[in-house]
């Protein structure tokens, strides 16, 4: 995925030289569609998700390409494969598709292999990482082995990891992952497969060791993904720490009184107000919106961001920070580095292009070889199902949503999710009971947008999960978001704290 593949060959081939290895190094090339873009924005090309039409001007836009181009430099014998944008499972895939010689119409093969892909993409996310239940891996978390998957030419795969190293590779830590960053688990849209998880297995089969089956595929589409980004604006961001007796109600006084300060400025001077604000006192769980408790802390760190069109506008807030250590509210420091940085403010614009507009090829050496994409396919979506639940119990008893399930959250744009997976079949029923569209949509209503959030919920019961699609959730996600949590990482962490109703039977197991 790397911005500018061609320097980085470069790069990697003074290195080789240097040291006296010779090595193929190839590259696939064909994502950059910047070039194109005038010609899609004559097209109506709009944004996937809000329906905008372009902006002037964009600072990059790459399609996400398959794992063809990696197959055909590896059976070109390219030592190193560099590439510029493509899916992450797509590294894996293209590996397998050189070493089995799968068809690119064997679906149900090509979906197993990306799923090993999508389950070792975030490296030790697999093995422990990031777990739910990380007390029991944190004595590891100096020396975390990274995964390993060994797959069959059939493709059933396992996941393992180095021998003598740290962390855990169990169903659980896989489940993880597996729901990790993905919306509908029956059409996980992938270039070169369109991928369904529901059917998905896991099996413990010895330490370390987990087993992964049932990964169906179908046709992919006749369109690529693109990510495109643009300059909107700028924003700057400040923290300093403020402690003592009423910290909280010290604090939220002392960022209000900057920002209405700063706001009477940047209209006395003419400059143009602020588009964006926010306040986040980090200590207090400001990121838990109507769930957090936390009124007593005695030190928070203050953050301040702010969004303009006008850079001159924020260098005028950048300015007046200082200020108020001896201005405001006692107990303010930690003010050390100099002013708070302008940077422009860059958003993603996602779109779909057709696939017969792009030309893959690989770059080995002078050669330039191109790698043929079906652009001609079958592709049918899928409508989601889920599972009825019926509780004939009298639920009269809770428990936090930890006690019943692990969880992991994450982001795709503006959009966050969050995988709930039962720690025993048993208790999936009370789980889906509890966590419907709505009461997600309450209980995390502090992330969503007013206008337009909104949460959807898949079902996933090969593994006894349900899924979650928290729509414009994020403050416009990414670097685009003034948020401390852009990309909804903590997100699955405020849930596990909601209260399930269970019947008191199963309170006194748990």
């Amino acid at each position: 995925g790397g911005v500018n593949p061609q320097a980085c060959v470069a790069a990697l081939e003074k290195v080789a030289e240097s040291t006296g290895l010779e090595l193929k190094i190839a590259m696939v090339d064909g994502d950059n569609v910047l070039p194109k873009k005038s010609h899609y924005a004559k097209q109506g090309v709009k944004e996937m998700f809000t329906g905008a039409d372009m902006p002037p001007m964009f600072v990059s836009m790459n399609a996400y390409l398959g794992a063809p181009g990696i197959a055909v430099a590896l059976d070109s014998d390219a030592d190193i494969v560099v590439t510029g944008r493509v899916v992450d499972s797509a590294v894996v895939l293209g590996a397998m598709v050189h070493e089995f010689g799968w068809a690119w119409n064997d679906y149900d093969k090509l979906a197993q292999g990306s799923l090993a892909g999508h389950i070792i993409e975030c490296g030790a996310h697999c093995t422990g990482g990031n777990f739910t239940d990380w007390e029991l891996v944190k004595d590891d978390f100096a020396d975390m082995g990274f995964p390993i998957v060994e797959i069959k030419d059939d493709s059933s795969f396992f996941v393992t990891k180095p021998k003598d190293t740290g962390g855990l590779v169990s169903e659980a830590t896989v489940a993880e992952q597996l729901v990790y960053e993905i919306g509908d688990p029956n059409a996980y849209l992938l270039p070169d497969v369109t991928c369904d998880f529901t059917q998905v297995r896991l099996k413990q089969d010895g330490a370390n060791i987990v087993q992964v089956s049932g990964a169906l595929g179908r046709a992919p589409s006749d369109q690529y993904k693109v990510s495109a980004t643009w300059r909107d604006g700028f924003k700057c961001t400040v923290t300093f720490l403020l402690a003592g007796i009423n910290a909280k109600a010290k604090a939220q006084a002392v960022a209000e009184a900057i920002l209405e300060k700063t706001s009477h400025m940047i209209e006395a001077k003419g400059l143009k107000a602020y588009s964006e604000k926010s306040i986040e006192l980090l200590g207090t769980e400001t990121t838990y919106g109507e769930q957090g408790a936390s009124d007593q802390c005695r030190e928070i760190v203050v953050k301040i961001s702010v969004a303009s069109p006008d850079k001159k506008s924020l260098v005028l807030f950048s300015k007046e920070i200082a200020q108020a250590a001896t201005g405001m509210a006692p107990g303010i420091t930690g003010i050390v580095g100099g002013r708070p940085t302008v940077w422009p403010k860059i958003r993603l614009f996602s779109c779909l292009v057709p696939k017969a507009d792009l030309d893959v090829s690989v770059k080995l050496g002078e050669e330039s070889i191109p790698v043929s994409i079906d652009s001609e396919t079958s592709f049918v979506g899928a409508e989601a199902t889920q599972n009825k639940t019926t509780l004939g119990e009298n639920c009269n008893s809770y428990v936090p949503l930890i006690k019943l399930a692990w969880a992991r959250s994450g982001d795709k744009g503006n959009h966050s999710n969050i995988g709930v997976i039962a720690r025993s079949e048993e208790y999936l029923p009370y789980i889906r009971e509890a966590l419907t569209e709505d009461f997600v949509a309450e209980y995390m209503s502090h992330t969503l947008d007013p206008e337009h959030g909104k949460v959807n919920r898949w079902d996933l019961p090969g593994i006894n999960a349900v899924n979650f699609l928290l729509e414009n959730s994020l403050g416009g996600g990414g670097v685009a978001s003034l948020r401390i949590d852009p990309q909804g990482k903590a997100f699955a962490q405020q849930l596990l704290q909601a209260a399930i109703p269970v019947p008191q039977a199963l309170a006194n197991k748990l």
